[in-house]
């Protein structure tokens, strides 16, 4: 009678910390909609004409706007995972989002170009921690078989983030105007705050990763990772996705609007339906490639072949560019963002796939880094062809450049015979 009470105990304290492991995990994937939401509402402010005109912005004025928040994103990356690493996720994360969130609200107060600025590279600053924090917290709290649906949660929430944030951003400005848009998002986010802090336990001294040997640690230098072809071809492929990724994210809601004549509700739907398209897409293709390798197909070839297609894919969006009419471009724009969705997994297990084990965590950090600088090159990029030719064709067609380059990226270098080996 003992031993079944017992096991009904255990049973039920492995069922309870399931539910709390899902519920954090939850909390994390909120978090980061809740970061893409005050990264894109700055975008869909700059479709507002009232926006416009009070700071008076060019084309460059929006690009740079739009490229600020990666000036520091970009540079804390490896800091960031640094500083989760030492004390945890729970204080690092909560800090960040008390951060961000008052920044974006902040947005309301500003007068100048300047102002916004600043502004911009604060959210890059207090955003930085999330993505290492999750990451980290999963690696300690999942087992292997695990991580793999808990990574993709968290990462359905960077696809479901700008749409729902366009979205949200836009009904806000065309109810209460711009300013109020900006506050209500950005003191909204702390209601996140109260179950974050009551659920998540602080971890900063538990499940330190596993010692290695000086040998292991050793095996694979930087420098020969950085020789290798696939490691230059993994990334190249992550900055061509990135960049019509960020694109996406910065430019597109003012394509819509300018180019397309959407209103800002319509262009905030059909925005939803490319980044929820994307985040449908990408969950589907991640499963399916599984299944296809538990069958017994290379793994290699069967990620590969997945990462290649979406990047086709999502080179049609030149189709809709070159198209005058509205509906066609307006399909193009859901159905190329919506293809790539059949990289978004693979080219992240492809890497752990082609890389050796010792040398995994660098490959990843080069690939991250590779996968963010896009977010100031596109805005910037896009904004300049934009004032230069007076039209979004130049910037539609860098985005297909871009693109091609990725799939000759992973046809050409990414193959397991230019993989680095160990020493």
């Amino acid at each position: 009678m003992n031993r079944f009470s017992t096991e009904a105990a255990d049973a039920g304290k492995e069922s309870s910390s399931t539910a709390l492991r899902w519920t954090i995990i939850g909390l994390f994937s909120l978090g980061m909609m809740i970061a893409y939401v005050d990264r894109v509402n700055l975008s869909v402010a700059l479709t507002d004409t009232d926006f416009k005109a009070f700071f008076h912005l060019t084309d460059r004025d929006r690009g740079v706007l739009n490229s600020a928040f990666f000036w520091s994103y970009v540079l804390l990356a490896i800091p960031a995972g640094s500083l989760v690493d030492r004390y945890g996720a729970k204080y690092p994360c909560a800090i960040g989002l008390l951060l961000w969130s008052a920044v974006s609200a902040a947005v309301a107060l500003a007068g100048s170009v300047g102002q916004l600025l600043f502004l911009r590279v604060l959210l890059g600053i207090g955003e930085s921690v999330i993505s290492p924090g999750a990451m980290r917290w999963i690696r300690f709290h999942c087992s292997e078989n695990q991580r793999g649906l808990a990574v993709g949660v968290f990462l359905a929430a960077t696809k479901f983030g700008p749409a729902v944030g366009t979205l949200l951003s836009a009904w806000l400005i065309a109810a209460y105007g711009w300013r109020l848009m900006f506050v209500l998002l950005g003191i909204g986010s702390f209601v996140w705050l109260i179950p974050w802090l009551l659920l998540v336990k602080n971890d900063a001294r538990q499940s330190r990763p596993e010692k290695t040997t000086s040998s292991q640690q050793n095996s694979i230098s930087l420098r020969k990772l950085l020789a290798s072809p696939a490691m230059w071809g993994i990334a190249a492929g992550a900055f061509s996705y990135m960049y019509f990724v960020y694109f996406c994210m910065t430019w597109m809601p003012v394509y819509f609007v300018e180019r397309r004549g959407l209103s800002l509700n319509s262009m905030g739907i059909y925005t939803v339906f490319s980044f929820s398209g994307m985040a449908i897409i990408a969950t589907a293709a991640g499963w399916l490639a599984d299944r296809s390798v538990q069958r017994g197909w290379n793994a290699v070839k069967v990620r590969r072949g997945f990462t290649i297609a979406g990047l086709l894919l999502a080179s049609t969006s030149i189709i809709g560019a070159l198209s005058d009419s509205a509906s066609v471009a307006l399909f193009f724009a859901v159905f190329s963002l919506s293809g790539l969705g059949l990289t978004t997994a693979n080219y992240w297990v492809l890497t752990q796939t082609i890389m050796p084990g010792m040398a995994i965590g660098r490959a990843v950090g080069i690939q991250h880094c590779a996968a963010n600088l896009p977010g100031i090159v596109a805005p910037l990029l896009t904004g300049w062809l934009k004032h230069s030719t007076g039209s979004f064709e130049a910037p539609m067609y860098a985005i297909g450049i871009f693109l091609i380059l990725g799939v000759a990226a992973y046809v050409f270098l990414v193959q397991e015979r230019y993989a680095p080996r160990a020493e």
